[in-house]
């Protein structure tokens, strides 16, 4: 594992996993809504984005934490030796997500952009969420386990799975 891509739909643990990921291996870890968005919570020109995301995958090393623009998503998915893809129920995402508001109003969550409002946040997170059923779905799990043959590909299902596999990979 030295290029990993960590994705899945809103409060699926992605950054707190990606965090764990590279404090345990040293790998440095890039968190897309960083990247996507400005301090101010406004999206970054394209042109800026692409040219971070280009210069991120050109690393020997890196985790990628996030999905932004779908073609930059590609790109990460092609460039990645290892996939790890957080698909927990719609149910948990959505605890997840509500878990992530409350606790913001006291601390900044993990990987929120400086800066960024955590209510607005949230509430692009439940939009998002009422949306992924389009892209998550079977089709897009069968397209990722074809990659199987050419890298490492990490479904996650449950949070017992979740759990286990930070258990073996973050020592």
């Amino acid at each position: 594992m030295k290029k990993i891509a960590v994705f899945g739909k809103p409060g699926s643990g992605k950054s707190t996993m990606s965090k764990a990921l590279a404090l345990a291996t040293g790998i440095p870890l890039y968190q897309l809504d960083s990247i996507v968005y400005e301090p101010s919570g406004k999206l970054v020109p394209r042109e800026m984005f692409d040219k971070t995301h280009e210069k991120i995958l050109s690393g020997e090393t890196w985790i990628i934490d996030g999905f932004g623009p779908i073609d930059s998503f590609h790109q990460r998915l092609d460039a990645a030796d290892t996939l790890v893809y957080i698909d927990l129920p719609y149910l948990m995402s959505y605890w997840f997500v509500t878990k992530r508001f409350l606790k913001g109003l006291v601390v900044k969550p993990e990987g929120w952009p400086d800066g960024s409002s955590v209510l607005k946040g949230t509430l692009e997170s439940y939009k998002v969420l009422r949306l992924c059923p389009k892209f998550w779905n079977d089709d897009f799990v069968s397209k990722l386990q074809e990659r199987s043959n050419t890298k490492e590909v990490i479904v996650i299902r449950t949070v017992s799975e979740l759990n286990e596999f930070a258990r073996q990979n973050v020592k």
